[in-house]
């Protein structure tokens, strides 16, 4: 991002590619005189006039809407003139350089990615929260996350953060008043209860917690990766999971040369699934190279699935395998084939009389968006090609991620947003261990419950850097 200024900026704020309609945004201070040079009709605030788009020499470029917003009452804040055109990539490049021309003498410049919602941000139009949700509903892949999203963009997240922050600087304020006046001798923690006021607050911080790691997988999703050795059916559960022929499907061993990815949804949350080629020594130098990649994908897995042949579960090359699957992920056992097992197998199979012992268990619901990394112990009887136990699979991999059936979050949160608030326990936990104390820590207490309110200000933007909004805005879309 360069230096923050007020510099009037343009960008074509539609997708690339053609389409029916086009739009230029333009934001800036002043834009009055820019339209005036544009157009021969002046423009009233928030009235579509429908105008022809000229050129210098007064070529006709095409014909559209144009909208002037007045500053404060704008997506930005700033001035903004729109000018909605037909969609085609030729047509908006000639009204963009035109535009550009005409605004040389006020320091008309491109924009940058998210600059348009950085200067809504920067005055005072949507705070950190509300501008990160812009981007999530752009780019949110089901119905669930746009939902939740727009919950976000319209306040929902951050009226809670604001709410609990409200209530830490309350408690803030009768401490350092406290500390203000100690001739008083007043009892603080006892006279204003300040232990059970706490603990509702930590209580509130903790369901606000649990509602963003929920809103944290529905942004990211989980990814999934399934691993094995050749031939037990990897790329046939990739096309049963996503309900379509994603992947080629022989009975050769080998024929998955390198990875094939494919995102589905299971209840509104979005699962990357990544097919690899078969685990194996083997001589083949394109194999070799598949499979050197299989292990660089595995290495990256929120969770592995280490699919086995149901007649030959855990067989040495499988437990060749785990020994090898990273400790970082949990490796969920799926057996697949089962269409192929006659009753005596299957029985043998789910009571675990055949094949390797599994490894220790991940408690339930435990997983990579919280702290599970244990492998799961159980093993799942699957068959691709009948699709017996696909249901159980797929709530399995929800329950590793720590999906709460039915919990969708209100709002959409970010990786960011949960460490704030996991910093602001740790703050507020250290405040109540000083509170169990006695008067005497007061001042410990009262830094405690400073640093826990500017982890949650940093959640919406109060206390946040440059570096951080530079991060966060270079990551949206041009025009935005």
């Amino acid at each position: 991002m360069p230096d923050l200024n007020t510099d009037p900026i343009i960008a074509i704020a539609t997708a690339p590619g053609r389409g029916g309609i086009g739009v230029l945004r333009i934001s800036g201070p002043n834009l009055a005189d820019l339209a005036r040079g544009l157009f021969d009709t002046p423009l009233q605030a928030r009235h579509a006039h429908y105008l022809p788009f000229r050129g210098e020499d007064g070529e006709l470029m095409d014909e559209g809407i144009a909208l002037f917003f007045p500053a404060p009452h704008s997506y930005t804040g700033e001035d903004v003139l729109e000018l909605q055109g037909h969609g085609g990539p030729a047509v908006l490049r000639r009204i963009l350089a035109h535009c550009l021309a005409v605004g040389t003498g006020i320091g008309l410049r491109h924009a940058q990615p998210g600059e348009f919602t950085q200067r809504a941000f920067l005055n005072d139009r949507l705070d950190l929260a509300q501008a990160e949700a812009v981007a999530d509903l752009i780019e949110a892949s089901s119905t669930a996350a746009a939902r939740s999203a727009m919950a976000s963009l319209s306040g929902a997240f951050s009226t809670e953060i604001n709410a609990l922050a409200d209530r830490v600087v309350h408690l803030r304020m009768l401490v350092e008043a406290t500390l203000d006046f100690p001739e008083e001798e007043i009892d603080f923690l006892e006279k204003y209860q300040a232990g059970q006021t706490l603990a509702g607050i930590r209580e509130a911080l903790v369901q606000i917690t649990r509602q963003a790691r929920q809103g944290l997988i529905l942004r990211e999703g989980l990814h999934v990766v399934l691993a094995g050795q050749p031939n037990v059916g990897k790329s046939s559960l990739l096309n049963a999971l996503a309900g379509d022929d994603v992947a080629i499907v022989t009975a050769i061993a080998g024929t998955t040369r390198d990875k094939v990815s494919r995102q589905i949804h299971i209840e509104g949350v979005p699962l990357h699934i990544v097919d690899t080629a078969g685990l194996r020594d083997t001589e083949d130098v394109v194999e070799r190279i598949g499979i050197e990649r299989s292990w660089d994908e595995i290495s990256r897995a929120d969770v592995i699935v280490h699919l086995q042949d149901a007649r030959e579960p855990g067989d040495a090359l499988d437990a060749d395998i785990a020994q090898r699957l990273p400790p970082g992920a949990p490796a969920l056992i799926v057996c697949n084939k089962a269409d192929l097992l006659d009753e005596a197998q299957r029985h043998a199979l789910v009571s675990g009389t055949t094949g390797r012992a599994a490894p220790t268990a991940q408690p339930e619901g435990e997983g990579p968006m919280s702290s599970g990394t244990s492998a799961g112990s159980e093993r799942l009887l699957v068959s691709a090609h009948t699709g017996e136990g696909l249901d159980a699979l797929r709530a399995r991999l929800l329950a590793i991620a720590g999906w709460q059936p039915g919990g969708e979050s209100p709002w959409l949160a970010r990786e960011r947003h949960v460490r704030a608030l996991d910093e602001a326990a740790v703050h507020l936990d250290a405040a109540a261990a000083h509170a169990g104390q006695d008067d005497r820590v007061l001042d410990l207490f009262a830094e405690e419950l400073r640093l826990a309110h500017e982890a949650l200000c940093a959640i919406t933007g109060q206390f946040t850097s440059d570096d951080l909004l530079g991060e966060i805005f270079a990551g949206f879309c041009i025009g935005k």
